[in-house]
């Protein structure tokens, strides 16, 4: 089987010794061919290749969520197809939701090894993705569509993945202690947190305004601290559409709350009269009064005022 490896050298916890290997044991089992990104979007571009080749059966994706995310979409620029090369993924990143939603190991070798042994038997699923379209929030004209594996989202969260990847860009770790404190500093300075200004739309139901935050899941848990899992949406899966999880109102009383409920072993999720909760939703709008925060798979987008939802079933062929 040929296939390509999408390398990000800059993936946080792997090294390069531990990369050297775990290609040689690719390239034992596959005609490998290894490009590592250099910029920002060159795995997705690499994706995009992939797609429109002749011969490129399958790439795998060695890094974070934001790698895996690019090569999502560039393997879908045109859409899903039976066509289109299978998806591998070998977690190198800090969180790895993604991979881990899989039920891959998040140690890279661990997970290299699961992958091979799927590929010899022939282990594979068709998963389903989310995809986003809107508008930003300094102009009318909108962007491309986004498709997204794991999460999305608008207001509070958004804005604290936005100050984590600040932080990192001055060359912080990703730790589960640094991001408490931006959910902290986000909570004090965020000013609808009394009053929401976002709006959620469905086609033939009745509009939910006031909401502060709203996350997108597309799996569960929606992410992690450390190695503990944090469960917004638990139904949420990749063999349903999407999942949504608002809340109306952020006090000090009820961040406890949430918090607790967010990370309880019982995998229930926030619940109480300020949030709002949507399962295996194939469509749906978020409208903002005022731009926002907004991220996908992990990653800050600026603002944005709008974003429309749709959950696309079997959308990539994935190799477990």
């Amino acid at each position: 089987m040929r296939a390509l490896l999408v390398v990000n050298p800059a993936a946080t916890t792997t090294s390069a010794r531990t990369r050297d290997v775990l290609i040689h044991a690719l390239a034992s089992d596959l005609k490998l061919e290894v490009a590592a990104t250099e910029y920002r979007g060159h795995a997705r571009d690499l994706g995009r290749r992939a797609a429109d080749s002749d011969d490129i059966e399958l790439v795998v994706a060695l890094g974070g969520d934001g790698t895996v995310n690019e090569v999502v979409n560039g393997l879908l620029h045109n859409g899903p197809s039976h066509d289109l090369p299978k998806l591998a993924v070998v977690p190198g990143g800090s969180t790895n939701v993604f991979a881990r939603g899989l039920g891959l190991p998040n140690d890279a070798v661990e997970a290299t090894g699961a992958v091979l042994d799927a590929l010899r038997t022939g282990s594979e699923r068709s998963i389903g993705l989310g995809l986003v379209s809107g508008t930003p929030g300094t102009t009318d004209e909108a962007v491309p569509a986004r498709w997204f594996t794991f999460c999305a989202g608008l207001g509070f969260d958004a804005g604290v993945v936005g100050r984590v990847e600040g932080h990192r860009a001055e060359g912080k770790r990703s730790t589960h202690s640094l991001y408490v404190r931006q959910v902290v500093r986000q909570f004090l300075g965020d000013p609808h947190r009394r009053r929401g200004a976002i709006t959620l739309e469905r086609p033939g139901k009745d509009a939910v305004g006031g909401l502060v935050v709203a996350i997108v899941s597309n799996t569960s848990p929606w992410t992690y601290l450390g190695n503990r899992p944090v469960y917004a949406s638990p139904l949420a899966s990749f063999d349903t559409a999407l999942d949504l999880l608002a809340l109306s109102k952020l006090s000090p009383s009820s961040v406890t709350r949430y918090a607790s409920q967010l990370l309880s072993s019982s995998g229930r999720g926030p619940r109480g009269k300020h949030v709002v909760s949507l399962h295996d939703a194939p469509e749906f709008t978020l409208r903002s009064r005022e731009p926002l925060p907004f991220q996908v798979d992990g990653d800050h987008l600026g603002l944005r005022s709008n974003a429309t939802f749709t959950g696309v079933r079997r959308a990539l062929r994935v190799i477990v």
